[in-house]
């Protein structure tokens, strides 16, 4: 196999979306509709995969599809009570559906239980595992989400069905990803997404990566919040309207004022909540008791569930506290009609349940969680509702402005859905359809100079065409792994899963630039350790990013020649990065974590060999007080704003990291370890800093940009450097 054909199978490989691990569908059962049953042998010939889809769009039924005609055992994991429904709905497609609380009542086929049970069951008895309501994960605690995930990483089939995730957490559909075995959650982080300044728990999409990150995660989850967002027409899928009612009760404790002060604080409005209970449940059950209908009545707090159950004729409530069996028998008794009234907290009967039994509910107050409040509403206004549903909100006036902020987290849930669908659908589209396609949108171009060519494309495959040593001496910054990516190019080699992505990928590189380089000569690169964070890497320190450069060169045969320490100021980083290690208020709290700055590196390799063109210096124009400062193991002289101006090359949606190397340090490393006329390579080009240096110091220049927009500002810097250089040979 050519060098060409194992480049071009890594790059095949390193395009981040899931191939087909599935089986080949036969038809579903005809009672789903059409859509329904294109998306279950989609799932199937993938044979990982998510179905995102909104409430009431018969998740049960596609994933009770798949279960059948996955090969051998099926576990379904599912929440409290959504169990019995799901045993109800495979009679209806004459498919058994044994419901287990131990693994030794399994039988061969599909078994279901709850999430608590799953200690109770061995997971290599199954080849296929369906996780129902599958974003309830992320409210379980972290131990009990890696045990899901550890448990089944070797199952061949999975499943995860849940209504539309939220859209902003990102960290769930890394969940979901990382259960499917698409990609782990910390690769998802460092491929996609960016902290921004101090806030190390919130991780921002990257502009330019938006496009792939959704390509990606069509891969392997389809979303559809109705038929028409794949396509198809809605038909019966329109929602009844929504009516919300809200009513206010007055605060009777005001404490030393002579009016209620509006709740400021999370303990302000528990306590206000308390003081109003009685009243609060007194509107409500005027309201239920004076009605013959069903209703559904959710609290937080066991005081109302009580004086509810006590008020409001043949209420019956569901807590925490009660067992199990109760638990589901009371929740299927309201879901079959057989219990007029239910009372519960959504924590408890608000996830996955059908209750289209019902359109009046009543909030005996809220939380401040939207999640809460939204899966508690679906459980009645989802498809199939065949009236408007009654949502009826009772809070005190004192308990601030806990609706307005429900409200206005429902309209920003609202619009980031609407985007999510946007994203996803024309993808989904085409693959559901059978028709996705990867495009790789790469191209090619090449622009000169008198002294100086600039190729556009990638850097391996260009480097591959130069004839081999004839390059003088090469120097460059390469991507820092995978901290900075500047494209969404899976050639960009900062666009990268984790370090050891980069490094394979880099290795192609590696083996080109010695066969380019002339024996005996040199190669310098920019570098500097990268910091580790809790969240990607799993502990905060650093990664010896410089010592794995080195020693990835001397694997190709370079030597290890020599190095400079750039100095930086720690200020700056600091407040550029906020790192914990650099915050002056850490030396008070543990300066165990308290550490010294990153500095840059200038890391210089040699080819072995003898050189047939010495690179001599006169005492003239490399004078010794000048030679005992460059020889400095540090240079503290690096003015860091020393660089071309790079702004021009910023594209809409670039990320603010782009770090060009310093002009100086460039300067003093071509007139080191270079001849006039020499011909000087950069593989990553950029805007051009190291032909722009070349250039004004008499040397040839040959460099190589992925990126249009850098290769444009790259070939106007080279122009403009070369006109400087012809007029001062007149001045």
């Amino acid at each position: 196999m050519t060098s060409a054909q194992s480049y071009q199978i890594f790059l095949e490989a390193k395009t981040i979306t899931v191939p087909p691990m599935g089986i080949v569908p036969v038809e579903p059962h005809e009672s789903l509709f059409d859509f329904q049953r294109n998306i279950v042998k989609w799932s199937l010939r993938l044979g990982r995969s998510a179905i995102f889809a909104d409430c009431g769009m018969g998740k049960t039924r596609m994933q009770l599809e798949w279960a059948r005609q996955i090969p051998g055992n099926v576990l379904i994991l599912a929440p409290l009570a959504v169990a019995s429904q799901t045993v109800a709905e495979g009679r209806e497609l004459d498919l058994p559906v044994y419901y287990c609380r131990h693994h030794s009542e399994c039988k061969p086929g599909i078994n279901i239980t709850n999430y608590e049970m799953l200690e109770h069951f061995d997971p290599d008895y199954f080849q296929g595992i369906v996780l129902d309501e599958s974003s309830i994960l992320k409210s379980f605690d972290g131990k009990t989400r890696h045990t899901i995930i550890e448990s089944f990483k070797e199952t061949p089939y999975r499943l995860a069905c849940t209504a539309t995730p939220s859209p902003n957490d990102f960290m769930e559909l890394g969940n979901h990803a990382e259960f499917l075995g698409a990609m782990s959650r910390t690769e998802m982080l460092s491929m996609f997404f960016i902290h921004d300044g101090g806030e190390t728990a919130k991780w921002r999409l990257k502009g330019h990566a938006q496009e792939e990150f959704w390509k990606w995660v069509c891969s392997w989850a389809v979303m559809i919040r109705k038929p028409s967002d794949l396509g198809y027409q809605d038909g019966d899928f329109i929602l009844p309207e929504l009516r919300v009612h809200q009513m206010a009760v007055e605060a009777k404790n005001t404490g030393d004022f002579l009016f209620a002060l509006e709740a400021q604080t999370l303990q302000e409005r528990i306590g206000a909540r308390r003081d109003s209970l009685m009243d609060r449940v007194g509107k409500c059950a005027d309201m239920v008791n004076g009605s013959n209908e069903t209703w559904l009545i959710w609290c937080n707090l066991n005081s109302e569930s009580d004086a509810l159950e006590r008020v409001i004729d043949g209420a019956v409530q569901v807590k925490g506290s009660d067992t199990r069996e109760f638990k589901e028998k009371t929740l299927m008794d309201f879901v079959n009609g057989r219990l007029r009234v239910l009372i519960s907290k959504p924590s408890i009967a608000g996830f996955g349940l059908n209750m289209q039994v019902c359109h009046n509910m009543v909030f005996v107050g809220l939380s401040d969680s939207f999640e809460s409040y939204y899966q508690a509403v679906r459980r009645c206004w989802r498809f199939g509702q065949k009236k408007p549903v009654n949502v009826n909100i009772i809070t005190s006036k004192a308990e601030g402005a806990v609706v307005k902020n429900i409200a206005r987290k429902e309209a920003d849930a609202e619009r980031m859905a609407a985007n999510m669908v946007q994203h996803m659908s024309a993808i989904n589209k085409e693959n559901i359809t059978g028709l996705g396609k990867t495009v790789d949108h790469y191209f090619e171009d090449k622009t000169e100079g008198n002294n100086w060519t600039l190729y556009l494309g990638d850097c391996i495959e260009i480097a591959r065409r130069l004839e081999s040593d004839s390059i003088d001496y090469s120097v460059f910054s390469p991507p820092f792994a995978s901290l900075y990516t500047y494209s969404a190019s899976m050639r960009d080699m900062g666009n990268v899963k984790d370090h050891s992505e980069f490094f394979e990928h880099f290795q192609f590189l590696i083996k080109e630039l010695f066969r380019l380089l002339k024996p005996g000569r040199n190669l310098s690169f920019h570098c500097m350790n990268l910091p580790t964070s809790k969240t990607r890497d799993g502990v905060i320190g650093l990664a010896d990013f410089r010592g794995q450069l080195i020693r990835a060169f001397q694997a190709e045969g370079f030597i290890y020649h020599s190095e400079v320490c750039i100095w930086k100021d720690p200020v700056t980083a600091m407040q550029r990065t906020k790192a914990l290690g650099l915050l002056w208020k850490q030396l008070k709290k543990d300066s165990a974590m308290s550490r010294q700055g990153i500095s840059d590196y200038l890391v210089t390799m040699r080819k072995p060999g003898d050189n047939l063109n010495p690179v001599r210096h006169s005492a003239k124009e490399f004078p010794v007080d000048q030679w005992q400062k460059w020889a400095s193991p540090v240079w503290m002289d690096i003015d860091p704003g020393d660089t071309l101006q790079y702004r021009a090359a910023r594209e809409n949606n670039d990320e603010r990291h782009i770090a060009p190397l310093q002009l100086e340090v460039i300067r003093r490393a071509i007139l080191l370890w270079s001849n006039p006329r020499d011909l000087v390579l950069s593989p990553f080009a950029g805007i051009g800093s190291e032909g722009w240096e070349s250039i004004k110091n008499d040397r040839r220049f040959v460099g190589i940009e992925l990126k249009r927009s850098y290769w444009s500002l790259a070939a106007s810097n080279l122009r403009a450097g070369e006109q400087e250089k012809e007029v001062s040979l007149f001045t």
